[in-house]
């Protein structure tokens, strides 16, 4: 029998909280103003119940009855209290978010109320115990306060259960303010902080364990550990690489706040959760910039940036104006892109408070009458020619385009730059130029020979090329495209399991590009000592397990992602390289490196470019690849066989004659416009 009152008690008090929980449920979705007015109603049934509750308490029982005077006090207290509470502001704030501001603003408001109600007792001489208005004090704040305490504590509760167990990494400032940013979010619940600091470990910071790097296993087994919050913005990058090697192996999802320097420009905040930065990725440590260099073209000079809405012109961009030019021309043949940086260099200019005379300019680069005109009139010092098509696929499927805009596009750029007289012109190469098996690695090849036959001349104008590998994060680049993968499911798509780049970070290719600039002294290819090239699969893996999840041959774990391979795509190849030979020469920077490369005379050049202008007006892509062929050493034996026009035309699989075509009659008005002091 006992038993079974005890179930029946335990069951009717389990009914009770069910009730209590759905009807908290209920008031919680109901619409703001009118949860406002019923939690109005609810503080003056407890300012109410708080006053007969103190007269019973200091009398001792609840056999009492209140006079006229006393049930005056009560109406009054009651109506005063609820001008005071809207006054103070009590249902502006969430209850669920409610801070330490509003519990102030609570002690407050039944502070006043009970303020009201000794003044009406003492006035009105009411029959009632003098001590009543401090029993008030004490239960109205009891009732008022913690109805809503209770339901903050109820919703973080909810909150909780559906939250993520996260670790902060850091207990520093930077993991204190991100405990702080997290505790009203939604998606991450805090469960402790680990850090280096053996003073720091074991200890209790607000509220929570501060555990050793070592524990981090265990303690993703025994909280289900979802994520690990990296709050280390000020560490070294070997410490930062040395702290996410140890958590790849880890089925947790590594993200960051953002660097140190970022928050103390004020670019970020630490509540900036992001995936883990592209230089973490990289797994080496990025060029240490001279700022000299840098500052040697560029400070009080023109500078003009060529495929300036692209990724590597856009950051130079960034950090040309940082350099503090005279005056900043941007050229771009998308207007989309000019109208992105041109917006994105004005927001720094206001942050960095700085003001440099911006000039954003469309056309293309193959408009070479356009580019002279632009030279002229701004007196253009500095060019640096980032204008190109850089997709090894497109420009296979494009031929006579890609040809066009890659070759002649830097000849036109160059050759106005030598009219106009400016002072220096680099061009942004690739290591794909180097014994290509891709039309848009010769074309680029071939564009350094233009540069290089350019600098035989007598001439006022530096050229330089700047050679250098796959840049992470760019358009068309693999770690967006493996981010989208993972986050959609997968499968990670690899074209071979062999195949591996040279990286670096956008920055860091920007920062070679300027200072290379300074140190040309005319036909200079620098390229940067890039370290040892980066498997794309060991990139694969090392992003899909710092994103939580492992591979299917990894096996205890459900939330796997696969890696599929695809095949090499058209014009690709397995490994790349950034010299012709071992022929190098060191620079004024350590890390860059100018290779002494075999170069076309001018007169080869003159001959080749005569030829290829013809092709490409006719779209003969065999003539193409035979110039090609014949001019960039390394590249032979390609065929055309994916252009589409070509493909449409049916002459695909037609071979491709090692030998050139007979020259085009020096008549002819292709030759007059590519040169016209040798027509006259």
């Amino acid at each position: 029998m006992r038993h079974r009152l005890v179930s029946y008690v335990l069951h009717a008090i389990s009914g009770t909280l069910g009730s209590l929980r759905d009807g908290l449920e209920k008031l919680i979705e109901l619409p703001r103003n009118i949860k406002q007015a019923f939690l109005l109603l609810l503080d003056m049934f407890f300012v109410s119940a708080a006053i007969w509750a103190a007269v019973a308490f200091r009398m001792g029982h609840t056999d009492f009855t209140l006079g006229p005077v006393e049930l005056f006090c009560a109406i009054f207290t009651v109506f005063a209290s609820a001008v005071i509470f809207l006054r103070l502001g009590l249902y502006r704030a969430v209850i669920r978010f409610m801070g330490q501001q509003a519990i102030w603003a609570v002690i407050a408001a039944v502070s006043y109320s009970t303020l009201v109600l000794g003044a009406t007792v003492f006035f009105t001489r009411a029959e009632v115990p003098r001590s009543m208005p401090f029993i008030y004090w004490c239960l109205a704040l009891l009732m008022i306060g913690g109805s809503r305490l209770t339901v903050r504590a109820y919703y973080q509760a909810k909150l909780r259960s559906l939250s993520k167990n996260v670790i902060i990494y850091g207990a520093g400032e930077s993991g204190r303010q991100l405990l702080t940013a997290l505790h009203h979010s939604d998606q991450y619940r805090v469960v402790v902080f680990v850090d280096d600091n053996p003073q720091l470990q074991h200890s209790v910071i607000n509220g929570l364990q501060v555990a050793r790097a070592e524990e981090i296993p265990q303690l993703i087994a025994e909280h289900n550990i979802t994520q690990v919050l990296l709050a280390i913005p000020s560490a070294s990058p070997e410490r930062r690489r040395e702290i996410i090697d140890s958590l790849v192996g880890l089925p947790v999802h590594v993200r960051t706040v953002p660097r140190i320097n970022e928050l103390v420009a004020g670019r970020a905040s630490v509540n900036q959760i992001q995936d883990v930065d592209l230089d973490d990725l990289l797994g080496r440590e990025p060029v240490p910039p001279h700022p000299e260099l840098i500052d040697r073209c560029i400070t009080d000079k023109v500078v003009m940036v060529t495929g300036a809405g692209g990724s590597i012109g856009s950051e130079l961009c960034r950090q040309i104006l940082l350099s503090n030019p005279r005056e900043l021309l941007l050229l771009d043949n998308s207007e989309y892109a000019l109208y992105q940086i041109e917006r994105e260099l004005n927001d720094i200019m206001r942050e960095r408070n700085v003001h440099v005379e911006m000039v954003v300019l469309l056309g293309s680069v193959q408009d070479q009458r356009r580019l002279e005109t632009i030279y002229r009139t701004f007196e253009v010092n500095t060019v640096y020619h980032a204008a190109a098509y850089k997709h090894v696929p497109m420009v296979e499927y494009n031929v006579a385009e890609g040809v066009a805009n890659n070759v002649f596009g830097t000849w036109y750029a160059a050759e106005a730059a030598r009219k106009a007289g400016v002072e220096t012109f680099v061009l942004v190469s690739t290591d794909k130029a180097v014994r290509p098996t891709n039309i848009m690695g010769a074309s680029k090849r071939f564009a350094e020979l233009l540069l290089q036959g350019l600098a035989q001349r007598e001439s006022g104008t530096r050229f330089c090329m700047v050679r250098f590998g796959n840049v992470l994060g760019s358009s068309g680049s693999v770690v967006p495209l493996f981010r989208e993968q993972i986050e959609s499911g997968g499968p990670v798509t690899v074209t071979h399991p062999e195949v591996s780049r040279y990286f670096m970070s956008i920055p860091e290719a920007a920062q070679l590009v300027l200072q290379a600039g300074a140190m040309g002294t005319g036909g200079d290819v620098f390229v940067l000592d890039m370290g040892e090239p980066v498997r794309i699969v060991d990139l694969a893996r090392r992003m899909i397990r710092l994103s939580g999840y492992e591979m299917q041959h990894d096996g205890h774990r459900a939330d796997h992602i696969d890696i599929e391979f695809i095949g090499l795509r058209p014009g690709e190849k397995l490994r790349e390289e950034l010299l012709l030979g071992s022929n190098v020469s060191g620079t004024g920077h350590p890390m860059i490196m100018r290779a002494e490369e075999e170069c076309l005379s001018y007169a080869q050049v003159q001959r080749y470019l005569t030829e290829l202008m013809h092709y490409c007006d006719t779209m003969d892509c065999a003539g193409i690849t035979a110039v090609l062929n014949a001019a960039v050493s390394g590249f032979g034996g390609h065929e055309v066989r994916y252009d589409h026009l070509w493909r449409k035309q049916g002459k695909v699989g037609h071979r491709v004659p090692r030998a050139l075509a007979k020259p085009v009659p020096a008549g002819t008005s292709n030759v007059q416009e590519l040169f016209p002091e040798k027509s006259q």
